[in-house]
């Protein structure tokens, strides 16, 4: 077997009596003492503290920023170039067939584009980037630091009692801090639909300010298994379940993620792999789509199910790609692919659940409205 990856933070869960699993090649926890259930809701009413130093950090630079904004619309069909000194945006790299190879996030810091990419992607997407590179852009993978997310209501109050500036942050903002000595990085966002902060730090100050943050009251730390259920509550994606490089962002419902000046008549309209395939779908639309799915009962419906448009048809119209318990609102919640025509808010369709045909309804997303601070 490969030895797994560790992290900067790896004794630290051990300390904390984690329950670690591989995920991506790491060695991390999946959770605490505290439970999945109490950490999900710990999350959602106050704070929780995440490890995922496991994504991938890179950073862009050695020439004008609006050179290497260009490069990457290349790859990913966003507005980058429009993307404002301090600011954060999501993408995605797509292949020729318009499929999503990854998805991320990326940030305009003034004098270089700071990228976060998903931990299970990130070998290919440094050999997507570096095939496609120009020889005047730098790129430098950042192997020395950690990534923390804090989250949560109560997450503005405890990192303004460390760095006050933060409270001035909004949603999507990225700035970048000193703090006892060494830079930190800092991003208003997360991948659990609350308001909280993305935050790099040198990974040897990783077990320490790690352990600042845990000593406020307000703030737990969070595994691997209610972060899932958080970004499912919240209606996000993830990567290699609701997305893949056979899904394109129409299909996965991601359009909002293209803005109007890269589609067509746009002013830098396509020039991104795919672009063909994408954008003729923006304009006629697509045989399939992700929804929201709510299963009757209390028994969740897990990634795999087949969805039916009755009880007895033996074709099945879609598939559940994300599926589980949402403590939040304390009933089942799933997301999944359905023909187009299957669609429609309040449609119900049926779930084969080891044999047995169990109701489920197209539910708006998110089962959670969003807590971020706009």
């Amino acid at each position: 077997m490969t030895e797994l990856h560790t992290t900067p933070l790896h004794q630290l869960h051990l300390d904390l009596n984690a329950k670690m699993m591989a995920f991506a090649g790491y060695d991390m926890p999946i959770n605490y003492p505290l439970g999945v259930m109490k950490e999900h809701l710990q999350t959602r009413e106050k704070a929780g503290l995440f490890d995922v130093s496991h994504m991938g950090q890179i950073i862009f630079s050695g020439a004008p920023v609006e050179d290497i904004a260009l490069f990457l619309e290349s790859l990913i069909p966003v507005n980058i170039a429009g993307l404002k000194p301090g600011r954060q945006r999501y993408g995605f790299f797509t292949n020729e067939k318009g499929g999503i190879l990854d998805d991320l996030m990326l940030a305009n810091r003034g004098d270089d584009i700071f990228m976060i990419v998903n931990a299970a992607c990130k070998v290919q997407d440094i050999a997507h980037l570096k095939e496609h590179k120009p020889d005047h852009i730098t790129m430098d993978v950042i192997e020395d630091r950690a990534l923390l997310a804090l989250q949560g209501p109560e997450s503005e109050a405890v990192m303004a009692r460390l760095i006050p500036q933060t409270q001035d942050m909004k949603f999507m903002d990225s700035r970048v801090f000193s703090y006892n000595g060494f830079e930190i990085w800092i991003s208003r966002s997360g991948y659990t639909g609350e308001d909280g902060f993305e935050i790099s730090v040198p990974g040897n100050e990783a077990i320490d300010f790690a352990q600042t943050l845990l000593s406020h009251d307000e703030v737990e730390m969070i595994g691997l298994g209610a972060r899932d259920s958080l970004r499912l509550e919240a209606g996000l994606c993830l990567y290699g379940h609701d997305l893949d490089a056979s899904t394109t962002p129409i299909e996965g419902a991601l359009q909002w993620g293209i803005q109007k000046i890269r589609r067509k008549e746009g002013a830098r309209e396509g020039g991104f792999l795919g672009a063909d395939i994408i954008l003729a779908q923006l304009d006629a639309g697509v045989e399939k789509i992700r929804v929201g799915l709510k299963p009757e009962g209390r028994a969740p419906m897990r990634e795999g199910v087949k969805l039916f448009a009755d009880e007895t048809s033996a074709e099945p119209i879609g598939n559940i790609t994300s599926g589980g318990f949402g403590p939040t609102i304390s009933a089942p919640v799933a997301m999944g692919y359905v023909g187009t025509e299957y669609s429609a808010m309040g449609t119900q369709l049926f779930g084969d659940v080891r044999g047995k045909r169990l109701p489920v309804t197209i539910t708006e997303l998110p089962f959670v409205p969003a807590n971020f601070k706009r």
